[in-house]
């Protein structure tokens, strides 16, 4: 019942910018995280940011860190992961994530639902 749809990938130049959504519908859990993660041809899926969705508190990986902005809209069932300052070594898919949790999670085995992807390329 749990689905997260991912949108909002494309083609950019280096220092360009994205915003990716991931609409959430189905997850009724009173306590939970949600986060982004990306996954790089040859490559293993790494952590990127996460939120505590009632809280709003953050987390993310050194090398998003002042460039990358995790947020979501409680109204619309949305989280966003707004991507400015863009480098080749960002390009990868990227998924959203959600578990039910009390507290954030930053590793792929930790969260049980997933979306589909979105492709982000950025070009040098």
């Amino acid at each position: 019942q749990v689905q997260l749809v991912e949108s909002g990938g494309g083609l950019v130049h280096t220092g360009g910018s994205l915003r990716l959504s991931c609409a959430v519908s189905g997850f009724t859990f009173a306590s939970y995280a949600m986060g982004w993660f990306r996954q790089a041809p040859g490559k293993e899926r790494e952590f990127v940011a996460a939120i505590r969705w009632r809280e709003g508190d953050t987390v993310y990986t050194d090398s998003v860190k002042g460039r990358f902005t995790i947020s979501r809209d409680n109204a619309r069932n949305t989280v966003y992961l707004q991507m400015n300052s863009l480098k080749p070594e960002d390009t990868a898919i990227y998924y959203c994530a959600a578990v039910a949790s009390v507290i954030l999670r930053t590793t792929p085995r930790e969260y049980a639902y997933w979306g589909q992807g979105t492709q982000v390329t950025v070009s040098s």
